[in-house]
Protein backbone atom coordinates (compact mmCIF):
# COMPACT_ATOMS: atom_id res chain seq x y z
CA UNK A 1 0.00 0.00 0.00
CA UNK A 2 1.82 3.35 -0.95
CA UNK A 3 1.66 5.77 2.01
CA UNK A 4 1.78 9.52 1.63
CA UNK A 5 5.69 9.33 2.50
CA UNK A 6 6.01 7.46 -0.62
CA UNK A 7 3.74 10.09 -3.21
CA UNK A 8 6.25 12.30 -4.70
CA UNK A 9 5.72 15.86 -4.29
CA UNK A 10 4.06 17.50 -7.09
CA UNK A 11 6.30 19.23 -9.90
CA UNK A 12 5.84 23.25 -9.44
CA UNK A 13 6.61 25.60 -12.49
CA UNK A 14 9.16 27.69 -11.95
CA UNK A 15 8.23 31.58 -11.26
CA UNK A 16 7.47 33.53 -14.06
CA UNK A 17 9.61 35.14 -16.12
CA UNK A 18 10.05 39.22 -16.81
CA UNK A 19 8.60 39.92 -20.44
CA UNK A 20 8.18 36.46 -21.42
CA UNK A 21 6.19 37.46 -24.56
CA UNK A 22 9.38 39.68 -25.34
CA UNK A 23 11.52 37.01 -24.94
CA UNK A 24 9.66 34.58 -27.23
CA UNK A 25 9.34 36.65 -29.71
CA UNK A 26 13.17 37.45 -29.99
CA UNK A 27 14.11 33.83 -29.62
CA UNK A 28 11.97 32.97 -32.53
CA UNK A 29 13.13 35.89 -34.44
CA UNK A 30 17.13 34.75 -33.48
CA UNK A 31 16.00 31.26 -34.79
CA UNK A 32 14.94 32.42 -38.41
CA UNK A 33 18.36 34.15 -38.36
CA UNK A 34 20.20 31.23 -37.90
CA UNK A 35 18.17 28.48 -39.30
CA UNK A 36 18.13 31.28 -42.39
CA UNK A 37 21.52 31.56 -42.35
CA UNK A 38 22.30 27.74 -42.22
CA UNK A 39 19.52 27.41 -45.49
CA UNK A 40 21.11 29.48 -47.01
CA UNK A 41 24.38 28.00 -46.97
CA UNK A 42 22.63 24.87 -48.11
CA UNK A 43 21.34 26.34 -51.25
CA UNK A 44 24.26 27.72 -51.93
CA UNK A 45 26.20 24.61 -51.99
CA UNK A 46 23.62 23.07 -53.95
CA UNK A 47 23.67 25.40 -56.66
CA UNK A 48 27.75 25.55 -56.60
CA UNK A 49 28.10 21.49 -56.95
CA UNK A 50 25.45 21.78 -59.53
CA UNK A 51 27.06 24.65 -61.66
CA UNK A 52 30.63 24.47 -61.11
CA UNK A 53 33.52 22.46 -61.03
CA UNK A 54 35.43 21.67 -58.33
CA UNK A 55 38.58 23.71 -58.97
CA UNK A 56 39.80 27.21 -59.06
CA UNK A 57 37.89 30.03 -56.68
CA UNK A 58 34.85 27.67 -57.22
CA UNK A 59 36.80 24.90 -55.08
CA UNK A 60 36.91 27.27 -52.14
CA UNK A 61 33.37 28.86 -52.22
CA UNK A 62 32.40 24.84 -52.15
CA UNK A 63 35.05 24.18 -49.31
CA UNK A 64 33.37 27.06 -47.41
CA UNK A 65 29.85 26.30 -48.14
CA UNK A 66 30.15 22.88 -46.84
CA UNK A 67 32.44 23.54 -43.88
CA UNK A 68 29.50 26.33 -43.20
CA UNK A 69 26.87 23.14 -43.22
CA UNK A 70 28.52 21.42 -41.07
CA UNK A 71 29.60 24.23 -38.52
CA UNK A 72 26.02 25.42 -38.61
CA UNK A 73 24.39 22.09 -38.02
CA UNK A 74 26.81 21.00 -35.50
CA UNK A 75 26.03 23.91 -33.57
CA UNK A 76 22.36 23.73 -34.29
CA UNK A 77 22.62 20.49 -32.53
CA UNK A 78 24.59 21.03 -29.57
CA UNK A 79 22.30 24.06 -28.90
CA UNK A 80 18.94 21.83 -29.23
CA UNK A 81 20.39 19.08 -27.03
CA UNK A 82 20.58 21.38 -24.58
CA UNK A 83 16.97 21.68 -24.14
CA UNK A 84 15.25 19.00 -25.93
CA UNK A 85 15.94 15.85 -28.48
CA UNK A 86 16.66 17.08 -31.91
CA UNK A 87 14.83 15.89 -34.50
CA UNK A 88 12.74 14.33 -31.46
CA UNK A 89 15.18 11.13 -31.35
CA UNK A 90 15.85 9.95 -27.78
CA UNK A 91 19.79 10.05 -28.55
CA UNK A 92 21.64 10.00 -25.90
CA UNK A 93 22.94 13.06 -23.92
CA UNK A 94 20.60 15.13 -25.47
CA UNK A 95 17.93 17.03 -23.72
CA UNK A 96 20.65 17.58 -20.69
CA UNK A 97 18.97 20.25 -18.79
CA UNK A 98 15.40 18.39 -19.02
CA UNK A 99 17.38 15.06 -17.90
CA UNK A 100 19.97 16.77 -15.37
CA UNK A 101 17.90 19.21 -14.19
CA UNK A 102 18.21 18.02 -10.68
CA UNK A 103 22.27 17.54 -10.47
CA UNK A 104 22.12 21.01 -12.09
CA UNK A 105 20.20 22.42 -8.72
CA UNK A 106 22.68 20.53 -6.62
CA UNK A 107 25.81 21.39 -8.17
CA UNK A 108 23.82 25.28 -8.34
CA UNK A 109 23.38 24.82 -4.44
CA UNK A 110 26.82 24.11 -3.82
CA UNK A 111 28.55 26.45 -5.83
CA UNK A 112 26.16 29.14 -4.25
CA UNK A 113 27.16 28.04 -1.22
CA UNK A 114 30.99 27.85 -1.33
CA UNK A 115 31.22 31.26 -3.43
CA UNK A 116 28.38 33.45 -1.64
CA UNK A 117 27.07 31.88 1.41
CA UNK A 118 30.90 32.11 3.31
CA UNK A 119 31.09 33.58 6.81
CA UNK A 120 34.16 35.70 5.75
CA UNK A 121 32.81 36.70 1.98
CA UNK A 122 29.43 37.65 3.48
CA UNK A 123 31.38 39.54 7.12
CA UNK A 124 33.16 41.36 5.23
CA UNK A 125 30.39 42.59 2.73
CA UNK A 126 28.55 43.94 5.76
CA UNK A 127 31.60 45.36 7.04
CA UNK A 128 32.45 47.23 3.95
CA UNK A 129 28.92 48.85 3.89
CA UNK A 130 29.45 50.50 7.02
CA UNK A 131 26.26 49.40 7.67
CA UNK A 132 26.24 50.86 11.53
CA UNK A 133 27.27 54.43 11.13
CA UNK A 134 24.94 54.26 8.05
CA UNK A 135 22.31 53.10 11.21
CA UNK A 136 23.58 55.51 13.21
CA UNK A 137 22.40 58.50 10.89
CA UNK A 138 19.50 57.05 9.69
CA UNK A 139 17.85 56.45 13.51
CA UNK A 140 19.46 59.67 14.63
CA UNK A 141 17.10 61.58 12.70
CA UNK A 142 13.85 61.54 14.62
CA UNK A 143 11.55 61.21 11.90
CA UNK A 144 13.10 58.05 10.88
CA UNK A 145 13.15 57.23 14.31
CA UNK A 146 9.46 57.48 14.97
CA UNK A 147 8.96 55.62 11.53
CA UNK A 148 10.75 52.63 12.79
CA UNK A 149 8.80 53.17 16.23
CA UNK A 150 5.74 52.93 14.30
CA UNK A 151 6.83 49.91 12.23
CA UNK A 152 8.26 48.29 15.93
CA UNK A 153 4.56 48.89 17.59
CA UNK A 154 2.71 47.72 14.44
CA UNK A 155 5.19 44.29 14.60
CA UNK A 156 4.38 43.83 18.43
CA UNK A 157 0.48 44.21 17.67
CA UNK A 158 0.85 41.53 14.69
CA UNK A 159 2.99 39.12 16.89
CA UNK A 160 0.10 39.62 20.09
CA UNK A 161 -2.35 38.97 17.38
CA UNK A 162 -0.81 35.62 16.06
CA UNK A 163 -0.64 34.38 19.25
CA UNK A 164 -3.67 32.36 20.39
CA UNK A 165 -5.77 34.04 23.26
CA UNK A 166 -5.79 30.59 25.22
CA UNK A 167 -2.41 29.51 24.99
CA UNK A 168 -1.05 33.18 26.91
CA UNK A 169 -3.93 33.05 29.16
CA UNK A 170 -2.80 29.38 30.09
CA UNK A 171 1.01 30.23 30.42
CA UNK A 172 -0.02 33.30 32.09
CA UNK A 173 -1.82 31.48 34.79
CA UNK A 174 1.03 28.78 34.89
CA UNK A 175 3.60 31.30 35.64
CA UNK A 176 1.80 32.86 38.26
CA UNK A 177 1.16 29.77 40.02
CA UNK A 178 4.28 28.69 39.54
CA UNK A 179 5.61 32.04 41.24
CA UNK A 180 3.14 31.35 44.28
CA UNK A 181 3.61 27.78 44.38
CA UNK A 182 7.54 28.49 45.62
CA UNK A 183 6.91 30.88 47.85
CA UNK A 184 6.12 30.13 51.34
CA UNK A 185 3.31 32.11 52.45
CA UNK A 186 3.43 32.35 56.50
CA UNK A 187 7.27 32.71 56.44
CA UNK A 188 7.38 35.39 53.85
CA UNK A 189 4.75 37.40 56.09
CA UNK A 190 6.69 36.69 58.93
CA UNK A 191 9.33 38.49 57.21
CA UNK A 192 7.52 41.22 56.14
CA UNK A 193 6.24 41.77 59.59
CA UNK A 194 9.87 41.70 60.97
CA UNK A 195 10.64 44.07 58.95
CA UNK A 196 8.14 46.32 59.52
CA UNK A 197 8.78 46.31 62.85
CA UNK A 198 12.51 47.02 62.65
CA UNK A 199 12.02 49.87 60.70
CA UNK A 200 9.03 51.32 62.79
CA UNK A 201 5.95 50.81 60.21
CA UNK A 202 4.20 48.99 62.28
CA UNK A 203 3.64 51.83 64.68
CA UNK A 204 2.80 53.75 61.82
CA UNK A 205 0.05 51.29 60.94
CA UNK A 206 -0.92 51.40 65.15
CA UNK A 207 -1.26 55.44 65.01
CA UNK A 208 -3.45 55.17 61.99
CA UNK A 209 -5.90 52.42 63.46
CA UNK A 210 -5.58 55.07 66.77
CA UNK A 211 -6.77 57.89 64.57
CA UNK A 212 -9.09 55.28 62.77
CA UNK A 213 -11.13 54.11 66.14
CA UNK A 214 -11.00 57.88 67.18
CA UNK A 215 -13.12 59.34 64.17
CA UNK A 216 -14.84 56.19 64.31
CA UNK A 217 -16.30 56.89 67.93
CA UNK A 218 -17.20 60.73 67.02
CA UNK A 219 -18.40 59.42 63.69
CA UNK A 220 -20.95 56.92 65.01
CA UNK A 221 -21.53 58.23 68.63
CA UNK A 222 -25.23 58.43 68.27
CA UNK A 223 -25.59 54.72 67.28
CA UNK A 224 -23.05 53.59 69.71
CA UNK A 225 -25.56 55.52 72.23
CA UNK A 226 -28.86 54.20 70.80
CA UNK A 227 -27.55 50.32 70.84
CA UNK A 228 -25.90 50.94 74.69
CA UNK A 229 -29.40 52.01 75.52
CA UNK A 230 -31.10 49.50 74.16
CA UNK A 231 -28.34 46.43 75.44
CA UNK A 232 -28.82 48.57 79.15
CA UNK A 233 -31.11 46.81 82.04
CA UNK A 234 -34.42 48.56 81.94
CA UNK A 235 -34.77 49.74 85.45
CA UNK A 236 -31.36 51.71 84.68
CA UNK A 237 -32.02 55.57 84.48
CA UNK A 238 -31.99 57.74 81.89
CA UNK A 239 -29.73 60.09 82.86
CA UNK A 240 -27.60 57.49 84.21
CA UNK A 241 -27.29 55.63 81.48
CA UNK A 242 -26.16 59.10 79.83
CA UNK A 243 -23.49 59.38 82.35
CA UNK A 244 -22.41 56.10 81.95
CA UNK A 245 -21.99 55.75 78.34
CA UNK A 246 -20.48 59.72 78.31
CA UNK A 247 -17.96 57.92 80.97
CA UNK A 248 -16.94 55.17 78.60
CA UNK A 249 -17.04 57.27 75.56
CA UNK A 250 -14.46 59.58 77.30
CA UNK A 251 -11.87 57.16 78.56
CA UNK A 252 -11.74 55.36 75.20
CA UNK A 253 -10.61 58.75 73.81
CA UNK A 254 -8.10 60.05 76.56
CA UNK A 255 -6.92 56.32 75.98
CA UNK A 256 -6.41 56.71 72.24
CA UNK A 257 -5.16 59.86 72.50
CA UNK A 258 -2.91 59.13 75.03
CA UNK A 259 -1.53 56.32 73.36
CA UNK A 260 -1.59 58.45 69.82
CA UNK A 261 0.78 61.47 71.94
CA UNK A 262 3.17 59.01 73.93
CA UNK A 263 5.59 57.21 71.97
CA UNK A 264 6.36 55.05 74.77
CA UNK A 265 3.36 54.42 76.03
CA UNK A 266 2.86 51.10 77.72
CA UNK A 267 0.21 49.85 74.85
CA UNK A 268 2.94 50.57 72.17
CA UNK A 269 5.43 47.98 73.54
CA UNK A 270 2.35 45.89 74.34
CA UNK A 271 2.17 46.21 70.31
CA UNK A 272 5.61 45.82 69.66
CA UNK A 273 6.12 42.84 71.99
CA UNK A 274 3.09 41.24 70.42
CA UNK A 275 3.95 42.04 66.53
CA UNK A 276 7.41 40.57 67.24
CA UNK A 277 5.73 37.13 68.39
CA UNK A 278 3.21 37.13 65.38
CA UNK A 279 6.24 37.44 63.20
CA UNK A 280 8.39 34.97 65.11
CA UNK A 281 5.63 32.22 64.64
CA UNK A 282 4.59 33.04 61.45
CA UNK A 283 8.42 32.38 60.40
CA UNK A 284 8.67 28.72 62.71
CA UNK A 285 5.39 27.63 63.81
CA UNK A 286 4.35 24.63 61.56
CA UNK A 287 0.32 25.22 62.20
CA UNK A 288 0.34 28.61 60.79
CA UNK A 289 3.00 27.72 58.05
CA UNK A 290 0.04 24.87 56.77
CA UNK A 291 -2.28 27.10 57.67
CA UNK A 292 -0.18 29.88 55.11
CA UNK A 293 -0.43 26.99 52.71
CA UNK A 294 -3.61 25.92 52.62
CA UNK A 295 -4.83 30.05 51.94
CA UNK A 296 -2.39 29.67 49.24
CA UNK A 297 -4.11 26.85 47.77
CA UNK A 298 -7.82 27.82 48.28
CA UNK A 299 -6.38 31.50 46.05
CA UNK A 300 -4.45 29.58 43.85
CA UNK A 301 -7.84 27.77 42.97
CA UNK A 302 -10.36 30.47 43.60
CA UNK A 303 -12.15 31.23 39.74
CA UNK A 304 -11.58 35.23 40.57
CA UNK A 305 -7.80 34.44 40.49
CA UNK A 306 -8.09 32.64 37.03
CA UNK A 307 -10.41 35.38 35.36
CA UNK A 308 -7.79 38.04 36.66
CA UNK A 309 -4.87 36.53 35.10
CA UNK A 310 -6.83 35.90 32.19
CA UNK A 311 -7.88 39.79 32.11
CA UNK A 312 -3.94 40.42 32.08
CA UNK A 313 -3.30 39.17 28.82
CA UNK A 314 -6.56 41.30 27.30
CA UNK A 315 -6.15 44.24 28.78
CA UNK A 316 -2.38 44.13 27.40
CA UNK A 317 -3.29 43.71 24.00
CA UNK A 318 -6.24 46.33 24.29
CA UNK A 319 -3.23 48.70 25.21
CA UNK A 320 -0.51 47.93 22.90
CA UNK A 321 -3.50 47.68 20.25
CA UNK A 322 -4.86 51.50 21.36
CA UNK A 323 -1.07 52.77 21.48
CA UNK A 324 0.45 51.51 18.40
CA UNK A 325 -2.46 53.12 16.40
CA UNK A 326 -1.90 56.62 17.74
CA UNK A 327 1.13 58.34 16.65
CA UNK A 328 1.60 60.44 19.90
CA UNK A 329 0.87 57.75 22.16
CA UNK A 330 3.35 57.10 25.17
CA UNK A 331 4.91 53.89 23.70
CA UNK A 332 5.66 55.41 20.26
CA UNK A 333 7.54 58.36 21.90
CA UNK A 334 9.34 56.10 23.84
CA UNK A 335 10.28 53.97 21.50
CA UNK A 336 11.38 56.84 19.00
CA UNK A 337 13.47 58.38 21.97
CA UNK A 338 15.18 55.55 22.46
CA UNK A 339 15.83 54.94 18.80
CA UNK A 340 17.17 58.27 18.23
CA UNK A 341 19.26 58.21 21.69
CA UNK A 342 20.65 54.90 20.24
CA UNK A 343 21.83 56.32 17.15
CA UNK A 344 23.21 59.28 18.22
CA UNK A 345 25.29 57.39 21.03
CA UNK A 346 26.49 55.16 18.29
CA UNK A 347 27.61 58.46 16.11
CA UNK A 348 29.27 60.12 19.12
CA UNK A 349 30.69 56.81 20.74
CA UNK A 350 33.71 54.91 18.64
CA UNK A 351 34.06 52.18 21.28
CA UNK A 352 30.35 51.71 21.26
CA UNK A 353 30.25 51.69 17.63
CA UNK A 354 32.76 49.01 17.39
CA UNK A 355 31.25 46.80 19.82
CA UNK A 356 28.13 47.14 17.63
CA UNK A 357 29.75 46.53 14.69
CA UNK A 358 31.81 43.22 16.13
CA UNK A 359 27.82 42.30 17.54
CA UNK A 360 26.98 42.91 13.90
CA UNK A 361 29.80 40.43 12.50
CA UNK A 362 29.43 37.69 14.84
CA UNK A 363 25.77 37.92 14.19
CA UNK A 364 26.11 37.47 10.80
CA UNK A 365 28.45 34.55 10.75
CA UNK A 366 26.47 32.47 13.44
CA UNK A 367 23.76 32.97 10.91
CA UNK A 368 25.82 32.57 7.77
CA UNK A 369 27.21 28.87 9.28
CA UNK A 370 24.14 28.25 11.10
CA UNK A 371 21.83 27.98 8.26
CA UNK A 372 24.28 27.80 4.97
CA UNK A 373 23.51 24.14 4.08
CA UNK A 374 19.35 25.24 4.71
CA UNK A 375 20.18 27.38 1.95
CA UNK A 376 21.34 25.54 -0.16
CA UNK A 377 19.42 23.20 0.29
CA UNK A 378 16.77 25.38 -0.59
CA UNK A 379 18.40 26.08 -4.03
CA UNK A 380 18.60 22.79 -4.64
CA UNK A 381 15.38 21.43 -3.22
CA UNK A 382 13.48 24.20 -4.96
CA UNK A 383 15.02 23.41 -8.78
CA UNK A 384 14.26 19.76 -7.85
CA UNK A 385 10.52 20.34 -7.50
CA UNK A 386 10.00 22.46 -10.73
CA UNK A 387 8.88 20.70 -13.90
CA UNK A 388 11.27 19.33 -16.15
CA UNK A 389 9.87 20.63 -19.26
CA UNK A 390 9.18 23.83 -18.32
CA UNK A 391 12.13 24.38 -16.52
CA UNK A 392 13.89 23.37 -19.58
CA UNK A 393 11.39 26.15 -21.67
CA UNK A 394 12.13 29.31 -19.12
CA UNK A 395 15.73 28.93 -19.33
CA UNK A 396 15.93 28.28 -23.21
CA UNK A 397 13.99 31.64 -23.29
CA UNK A 398 16.44 33.08 -20.67
CA UNK A 399 19.67 32.18 -23.01
CA UNK A 400 17.61 30.62 -26.65
CA UNK A 401 18.53 33.96 -28.33
CA UNK A 402 22.34 34.19 -27.38
CA UNK A 403 22.80 30.50 -27.99
CA UNK A 404 21.22 31.29 -31.39
CA UNK A 405 24.50 33.87 -32.15
CA UNK A 406 26.34 30.62 -31.44
CA UNK A 407 24.60 29.21 -34.15
CA UNK A 408 25.59 31.71 -36.67
CA UNK A 409 28.89 32.09 -35.87
CA UNK A 410 29.59 28.65 -35.87
CA UNK A 411 28.03 28.62 -39.53
CA UNK A 412 30.35 31.69 -40.31
CA UNK A 413 33.46 30.27 -38.85
CA UNK A 414 32.93 26.89 -40.20
CA UNK A 415 32.89 28.60 -43.72
CA UNK A 416 35.55 30.44 -43.20
CA UNK A 417 37.47 27.47 -41.74
CA UNK A 418 36.54 25.40 -44.40
CA UNK A 419 38.31 27.72 -46.76
CA UNK A 420 41.39 27.95 -44.65
CA UNK A 421 41.97 24.22 -44.46
CA UNK A 422 40.82 24.07 -48.30
CA UNK A 423 43.83 26.54 -49.10
CA UNK A 424 46.53 24.63 -46.61
CA UNK A 425 45.40 21.59 -48.60
CA UNK A 426 45.84 22.92 -52.02
CA UNK A 427 49.46 24.14 -50.85
CA UNK A 428 50.21 20.78 -49.64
Amino acid sequence: METTADVPPPRLAPPPLRREAARTRELRAAKRRATGLLLAAAAAFVVVAATTADDGWTGYLRAGLEAAMVGGLADWFAVTALFRHPLGLPIPHTAVIRERKDSFGETLGEFVQENFLSADAIAERVRSSYAVARAADWLARPVNARVLAGHVAGVAVGLADALRDEDVNEAVDTEIRRAVERVEVAPLAGRLLRFATESGRHQELLDSMLRGAQRFLEDNREALRERFGRQSPWWLPMAVEDRIFERLVEGVTVLLQSVNDDPRHELRAHFDARVAELADRLEHDPALRERGEQLKRELLEHPQLRAWSASLWADAKRTLRAQASDPASPLRDRLAGAFATAGERLRADAVLAGKAEDLVDRAVRAVVERFSDELAALVSGTIARWDADETSHRLELLLGRDLQFIRINGTIVGGLAGVAIHGVGRLL
